[in-house]
């Protein structure tokens, strides 16, 4: 034990660079089984505390030895592995699964659970994340460990461990600072449009994990309004003190804070809490919609229109034609080529949210989201977002989806189970 503690301390000298060593990717590995090993709490806490401690200050080539180093050295034990297959065929039962299961899990996972015992652990584990979708983007084969990671995040940030909190002018200003930081749909110019946006006639949401307090893991906008709302600039707007009661919530932005939690689903729970709660406390509100983006529209359709037999078959010559104002920076603010540009474009899009698909689903990310949880296709909003993105992203185009509580739950089965998209009569007549 002597020696092996003594093996321990030699590896943290090096991974902090004292005399003996830098950090290296043999060290991580020496340090990783050490962390493996270990059985008693404070020393396992310390160590992992400073495999942290290390790994923040690791430039980004030694980073990227650190995951190959993941990759190649905590894999199964292959002949573990085919030893508990044998078990398992000679005598199965619950005991002979249980060592399968196992012998079958990389250690991987086993080290992510060790280094979350750190003071800290869970935020710089998420930091870790990050750096490895970095690398994932240039190295494909850190998949597996991206897989590791999401499967041990998934069961720490299930729905059972997060709270719902609203967020108000009185929340914490460093809370408030995140928002301004995280909002990812529509920008929050400073603190006075954050204001407006958590003025009496406007609510904000936020999910939160007892490990990380004071980080909010998502957030939602909702806008109270008369009516669907079609335009964002008229949610984001000074307040109309003369407006008439409410009847309509309008969810006007999601942003996910935390990269390192991609692949983690809150949006799906975020909503339908969000509704039950404005339900009870506002019950004068009857529709519960969105204002969505189309992410992807601009995209699809340079493909769409570069496809010619398919773009023929929706598209004739002249509207083809007319589709090439869009070439101008400022068709936008022309009258004419704007109500030329209107029906095309309100009906490629429908056609885009109903047609385009990836596999089974449709091609828009946002359209899956609201979708799989249950939303209906209501109607799409024509120039509802001209900021820089808004026209970059879909020429401005958004679309209004309609939670209905009494359908939500069928229009999600009809979804997941043979994929139907629940739609406007009217939106659906569009897409042709």
């Amino acid at each position: 034990m002597k020696n092996f503690l003594a093996g321990i301390a030699n590896a943290g000298r090096e991974l902090l660079g004292l005399p003996g060593g830098q950090a290296s990717a043999a060290a991580f590995a020496e340090m990783s089984r050490a962390l493996l090993k270990l059985k008693g709490e404070a020393s396992a806490i310390a160590l992992a505390d400073t495999f942290h401690t290390t790994y923040a200050a690791l430039e980004p080539e030694q980073r990227r030895e650190f995951f190959r180093m993941l990759l190649s050295h905590l894999e199964p034990d292959t002949e573990a592995v085919e030893a508990a297959i044998a078990d398992w065929h000679a005598s199965p039962s619950p005991e002979t699964l249980l060592r399968l299961n196992q012998a079958s899990e990389s250690s991987r996972r086993e080290l992510i659970r060790a280094l979350n015992v750190a003071p800290g652990g869970t935020e710089a584990l998420l930091h870790m994340r990050t750096d490895l979708l970095d690398e994932l983007a240039v190295d494909p084969a850190l998949a597996t460990i991206n897989d590791d990671f999401s499967y041990v995040f998934q069961s720490w940030f299930n729905r059972g461990f997060l709270s719902l909190e609203k967020i108000d002018w009185q929340t914490p200003a460093f809370i408030l600072e995140k928002l301004i930081a995280y909002e990812a749909v529509h920008e929050i110019h400073g603190w006075d449009d954050l204001r407006r946006r958590l003025a009496d006639d406007r609510r904000c949401f936020a999910f939160f994990h007892p490990a990380l307090p004071d980080e909010p893991l998502i957030f939602v906008q909702v806008a109270l309004v008369k009516g669907l709302a079609g335009n964002i600039s008229d949610l984001l707007a000074p307040p109309n003190l003369d407006q008439p009661l409410a009847d309509t919530a309008v969810f006007y932005s999601i942003s996910n804070c935390q990269r390192g939690l991609t692949g983690v689903s809150f949006g799906n729970f975020l909503i339908k809490q969000v509704v039950d709660m404005l339900a009870v406390e506002l019950p004068s509100l009857k529709t519960y919609a969105t204002l969505s983006p189309l992410p992807g529209f601009s995209r699809w359709l340079r493909g769409f229109l570069a496809d010619a037999d398919t773009g023929d078959a929706l598209l004739s010559a002249s509207a083809r034609d007319e589709l090439q104002l869009l070439d101008s920076s400022e068709w936008m603010a022309d009258e004419t080529a704007s109500k030329v540009l209107e029906p095309i474009l309100r009906r490629l899009a429908a056609h885009y949210l109903i047609h385009a698909k990836r596999g089974a689903e449709p091609l828009d990310a946002v359209a899956r989201f609201h979708l799989r949880n249950g939303a209906r296709l209501e109607r799409i909003n024509w120039l509802a977002d001209v900021s820089d993105n808004g026209l970059r992203q879909s020429f401005g185009v958004m679309v209004n989806y309609v939670y209905e509580r009494k359908t939500v739950l069928a229009n999600h089965e009809a979804f997941v189970n043979r994929g139907d998209i629940a739609a406007s009569s009217a939106l659906r007549k569009l897409a042709g």
